[in-house]
Formats: C-alpha cells, sequence, structure tokens
C-alpha cells in the first residue's frame, strides 16, 4: 500500500528539515511581527487599560500573551506547498511525482509535516516563557487543553490545502504565487495575527469570525488564552472541520484538472 511510505517520507523530510534548519531559522524570523504588534499594544496598554468592544479588560500582560501565543501557533500550523508546486510544475519535476504510486499531495503533505519537530523545538522556549510568566494569560479549563490539538490540527489542514488549491493554479498560469500574496493579506488583518478580532467594530468582527482566517490562527489562540470556553469552542470547531473539508474538495478538484492538462501539453 502506497500509504506506507509515509513514515519514511516524514523520516526523509525531517532529515531535510535538519539539513536546511538555517533556512528554517531564517523563515522564523520572518514571522516575528505578532512580538512587534506585542511591543505596541503592551505600549498602548501601560498608559490605562484597554477594553475590546465586547468590554473585556485586556492589560499589558494579556497582551504579551495573547501574542506570543499567536506567534507560538503560526510556527505549528505554517504550510508552503504552493511555492514547492509552483516550482515543480514550472521546471517540469512533477513528473516524476506522478510516476509515484504516492498521490503528489499527500507527499507535499508530509513533506511540510516533517519540519513540525523542529518548529516546535524553535517555540518550545517562548511556551516555557508564557507558562512561567503570564500563566495568568492562560486558560485553567482542561476541556479546552483537549481542544486545542484539534483546532491546531484543523489550522494546518486548512493552511495546507489552501497552499495546494493556490499550487494548483500553476498548472493554468506561469505563476499562481500572487493568489497566495493576496491570501496572506487577508490573513494578517482577518486572522488576529495583527490586530485581536475582539477590537474589530461589530459588524467587521461579525465577519471576520465567518471567514477561515480566524481558524487558522485565532481559534487556537482564544482557547490557550480562555477567549473562547469549552462550549462555545465545539461549534466552532464544527466550522473549521467544514473548512477544512471543502477546501480539501476545492484542492483535489483543482489538481485533478490540473494534471489532466498538465499531461496533456507534456508533463
Amino acid at each position: 500500500m502506497s500509504l506506507r511510505a509515509v513514515p519514511a517520507l516524514l523520516k526523509v523530510g525531517f532529515a531535510e528539515a535538519v539539513a536546511y534548519r538555517t533556512e528554517m531559522v531564517v523563515w522564523v524570523l520572518s514571522t516575528t511581527m505578532p512580538l512587534v504588534m506585542m511591543l505596541l499594544w503592551t505600549s498602548i496598554a501601560d498608559e490605562g487599560t484597554v477594553r475590546g468592544q465586547t468590554g473585556a479588560e485586556w492589560s499589558s500582560a494579556t497582551f504579551v500573551g495573547y501574542f506570543l501565543c499567536v506567534f507560538i501557533v503560526r510556527q505549528v500550523v505554517a504550510a508552503w506547498a504552493a511555492w514547492e508546486i509552483n516550482f515543480e510544475v514550472r521546471n517540469g519535476s512533477l513528473a516524476l511525482r506522478l510516476l509515484r504510486p504516492l498521490h503528489p499531495l499527500i507527499a507535499f503533505a508530509t513533506s511540510n509535516l516533517a519540519y513540525l519537530p523542529l518548529r516546535t523545538l524553535v517555540t518550545l522556549p517562548v511556551a516555557i516563557f508564557v507558562v512561567v510568566t503570564h500563566r495568568e494569560a492562560l486558560s485553567t479549563d482542561w476541556r479546552a487543553w483537549l481542544l486545542f490539538p484539534v483546532t491546531i490540527f484543523g489550522a494546518w489542514a486548512i493552511n495546507f490545502f489552501v497552499n495546494a488549491a493556490v499550487g494548483a493554479l500553476s498548472f493554468f498560469a506561469d505563476s499562481s504565487l500572487r493568489v497566495m500574496d493576496a491570501w496572506f493579506a487577508f490573513f494578517f488583518v482577518f486572522s488576529g495575527y495583527l490586530v485581536p478580532l475582539e477590537f474589530f467594530p461589530e459588524w467587521l468582527r461579525t465577519i471576520a469570525e465567518a471567514l477561515p482566517f480566524r481558524f487558522v490562527l485565532a481559534l487556537p489562540v482564544e482557547l490557550m488564552t480562555a477567549r473562547v470556553t469549552f462550549e462555545q469552542g465545539l461549534p466552532l470547531v464544527l466550522q473549521q472541520l467544514g473548512y477544512v473539508t471543502a477546501l480539501g474538495l476545492l484542492a483535489l478538484g483543482l489538481w485533478r484538472r490540473g494534471v489532466t492538462r498538465f499531461q496533456a501539453f507534456g508533463g
């Protein structure tokens, strides 16, 4: 069975992650905007308590806990298959993947997941710092922590399927990475990455909470920081699963049509 190759691919991917660890560290350093926003918001909170649109108070310590959790989640749910697919479609090396029994999307997913141990290791000092110095900012409900890994996997799956769908668009154009740039532009605004959704005007927050971007980042962070309770989180996890399913079907549909086009033109 082709899926038996997955453990071997994970080992190869992990070895690649170790070999290119400097590149990974550079990528991590490029995603430190939450730390910049933390300094900005804490400086505002130092002047006085900040209240969100729901009336909840945000102190300087609250912002520190929130944005450090954002940094942690951002590292472990990342995916970059769109860039890999675009590259392999352009240089024709994807044709070799298509000859193998394992579906290429499974191979790309495995490659991305193989980096998770090292990325988790990078976030470990930050996690320890949050637990030791800002424990009051974290949820004390053990049920929320049981739900947390589910939302992390869901967030990664949404990220991966979006990457796969955008990557599949490269079968129809020279490059689809501009679409990925547009995704990230909306992600920065509507995911809670730069501004907690609680500070959005009510009408905009309603829109943001319905879009997939919240489920890529804000939902796990809100569970970590007790902004969302276990009871509130359950229906949100179902919404997240809905996005995972819809985006997965979209990615597979685009991939199948794209591969047909790729093979027809001699890929």
